[in-house]
């Protein structure tokens, strides 16, 4: 393959992509270069399905190569392990706006990889491998219906800035993700601080005017680098004819299937169809070996059809409700006592139990990712799906993408309401185990972790709600769900989340299954979205209004202050003498950040307060004229010996002891009295001289 450079821009910064110099035995390859962001991203594709395959084995890998940014990895090997959450994320990112856009029948197995190789901290990766996929695919044998674009959106002073610098991004409201073809937008995923709904849109919009031009631009390298596409599988006309004979085998009884609104009694309906049609055609085609998996995608595409019709003609959802019912909301706070707050969320057959944990700021997660600087999360959130969840008798597995994806996005949308650190010195967990699961369970685990943190007496800005929307396509109509459930996301055109509170919007994801929708749609989405949320909010509000002013007796007690840096080392103490004596006196955790600020935790608000006198009175700077408490702790001719801190003393002359003459020190003071006394002198070396006022 000739080697070429095409060259374009992105949000003002001139972009390279270079073909046909590295990776020669991928079957699509490209360089992405973007100021000093150098990506690469490699696409094979297998040469015919595997036996049984029956759908399409898409595999998107973004791989963190800590190399990228200067860094060698901090694991005991020295290599980069299993991929990050980040790297996850990413991962996903690409994989949906590119999954949709593939023939129904094509089952060969593809692999994409994304490989960082050079990381700009003003040029963040994720668009370009989305943008090198795009390009690798269309150049590759793959029958990819693309091409498709990628743009990262930022809103700062009011302005839509693509392809945001770190300052940019630092700054701005908006943290948005957008990918589609030419004609449609295909996958929307953003961060929030509060913003509206028309911003919201404008943004996508904007957006996608930067996509069509990426579109353009890939349509050049497609025109000179394109592959011959594989074949997609075509089925024989025996499979042809089973189907045939299924569906007016089937076609009666399935309506029989779907005339209940009870999800159980309909899928036991569907199973007994299933084994119905499975024994008829069995012994009917013996010869046929995957028989079953024929009956079965039959059936699965009549019921879909049946579905959608039924609410492109009557408007009436398989459990009866309106387009936009939302189903039967209640909700629990305190059902955990030892735990420092617990929130249930229960939405139809959607129920999520959330937890909140509170530490100390140390106990932040650090992340080993592809930053310049080490970076902390101070809030997390982790979602568990279990199989009992839907009912499911398998084994406990470790969380997947999908469980890392919906947690990242609850954490996303909670992010903006938090208290500042100084407003609030704790790292703060949220767990969200879903309990049961009939759709949209990651926004359930928002709508969780609000009352959760709420009942922990984390004093969030606001509460949080999240709703997920559906699309039914058919022709020129379109049809927008409100709180879709499992099977109208199964037999749908679109998964829509969207999560805010009473001011905005705070974080939205959302995939299409078709070839895209246009602002119509997404404007109509939207609105009931934010209808549907606060409608949610208000349950929640029924049964937690606001965050308790009092946290859980078992949480820990945080006190902080502020010390001048250089005063760090005083605290401390030679060997960390002076700190680890404040711990043993106290039982506290004391953590200091190389600023000064410190964080004094435990379950005694007497001993915090303690601890918190002492390094005060470390730290301090005497002064002439301050009155201070101190202990006498030896005594001589000339007078007596008072700490006032665990590293400073002062003395009291014998003259200063009294307004009268006194013979001997001891006449006054002995060692152990306690006293109040001025200061009134501190020479150049630090001695500092003081004057009884009492015992006390």
């Amino acid at each position: 393959m000739e080697n070429k450079i095409f060259e374009t821009t992105y949000g003002g910064k001139p972009v390279k992509v270079e073909l046909g110099r590295y990776a020669m035995q991928a079957d699509g390859s490209c360089l992405v270069r973007c100021q000093d962001t150098v990506v690469m991203v490699n696409v094979t594709v297998a040469d015919k399905a595997r036996d049984g395959v029956d759908f399409l084995p898409l595999s998107v890998d973004f791989e963190e190569k800590l190399y990228a940014v200067g860094k060698i990895p901090g694991s005991y090997k020295r290599r980069e392990g299993k991929p990050s959450d980040k790297a996850i994320l990413n991962s996903r990112l690409i994989d949906r706006p590119l999954r949709p856009l593939f023939p129904k029948n094509f089952y060969n197995d593809i692999s994409i990889v994304a490989t960082p190789l050079s990381v700009d901290p003003d040029v963040a990766p994720e668009a370009l491998c989305m943008l090198g996929s795009s390009i690798a695919l269309s150049i590759s044998s793959a029958p990819f219906e693309g091409p498709t674009g990628a743009v990262n959106v930022a809103l700062v002073d009011g302005e839509f800035i693509l392809n945001p610098n770190l300052e940019q991004r630092e700054k701005s409201l908006l943290n948005l993700t957008v990918s589609g073809t030419h004609d449609a937008i295909l996958m929307v995923e953003a961060g929030a601080k509060f913003v509206d709904e028309e911003t919201m849109l404008k943004a996508i919009m904007v957006a996608h005017e930067e996509i069509k031009k990426q579109v353009e631009f890939q349509l050049q390298i497609i025109k000179e680098f394109s592959k011959d596409k594989k074949c997609v599988t075509t089925e024989d006309e025996l499979t042809t004819q089973i189907r045939a004979e299924v569906k007016d085998y089937a076609n009666e009884k399935l309506n029989y299937v779907l005339d209940t609104i009870i999800r159980e009694e309909r899928q036991q309906r569907d199973a007994d169809l299933k084994q119905e049609c499975l024994n008829e055609f069995s012994s009917k085609y013996p010869e046929v070996e995957n028989i079953e998996a024929i009956v079965n995608s039959t059936i699965y595409a009549m019921t879909k059809e049946k579905v959608r019709n039924k609410i492109v003609e009557k408007g009436i959802r398989l459990d009866g409700r309106s387009l936009d019912e939302i189903r039967p909301i209640w909700c629990q706070v305190g059902l955990l006592p030892r735990v420092h707050g617990s929130g249930v969320f229960t939405r139809g057959q959607t129920q999520v139990l959330t937890t909140c944990t509170l530490g100390m700021l140390s106990e932040m997660q650090k992340i080993d990712g592809l930053s310049q600087q080490e970076e902390e999360k101070r809030y997390m959130h982790q979602y568990n799906m279990p199989p009992y969840s839907t009912g499911e008798a398998k084994m406990l597995r470790t969380p997947g993408r999908r469980e890392i994806g919906h947690g990242a996005l609850a954490e996303r949308a909670l992010e903006p309401v938090l208290p500042t650190e100084e407003e609030f010195p704790y790292s703060i967990r949220t767990v969200s185990e879903v309990l049961s699961s009939n759709g949209s369970t990651s926004q359930a685990s928002v709508c969780g972790s609000t009352l959760a943190l709420m009942d922990a007496g984390v004093p969030i800005s606001s509460p949080v709600a999240g709703i997920a929307m559906g699309l039914i396509k058919a022709d020129d109509k379109t049809f927008v769900l409100t709180d879709i459930q499992g099977e109208e996301d199964f037999y749908g055109d679109m998964d829509f989340k969207v999560a805010g509170t009473e001011k905005g919007i705070t974080a939205i994801q959302m995939d299409i299954k078709i070839k895209g929708i246009d602002e119509n749609i997404l404007r109509t989405a939207l609105e009931k979205a934010r209808i549907g949320r606060l409608f949610i909010m208000n349950k929640m509000l029924e049964t937690i209004s606001m965050p308790r002013t009092e946290l859980s007796p078992y949480a820990p007690k945080i006190a902080t202050l502020n010390i001048d840096p250089d005063k760090i080392k005083d605290v401390i103490g030679s060997g960390g003498k002076s700190i680890n004596k404040i711990i043993e006196e106290t039982n506290v955790k004391i953590d200091i950040e190389d600023d000064g600020f410190v964080t004094i935790a435990g379950f005694d608000a007497k001993m915090i307060q303690r601890a918190k006198e002492i390094i005060e009175g470390i730290v301090m700077e005497v002064e002439v004229g301050m009155i201070l408490n101190g202990q006498v702790v030896r005594t001589s001719d000339f007078g007596a010996f008072v700490k006032l801190s665990p590293t400073k003393e002062g003395l009291i002359h014998i003259s200063k002891l009294s307004d009268k003459h006194i013979e001997k020190t001891e006449d006054v003071v002995v060692v152990g009295d306690k006293v109040k006394v001025e200061v009134i002198k501190v020479d150049n070396r630090g001695r500092i001289d003081l004057r009884l006022i009492q015992k006390i």
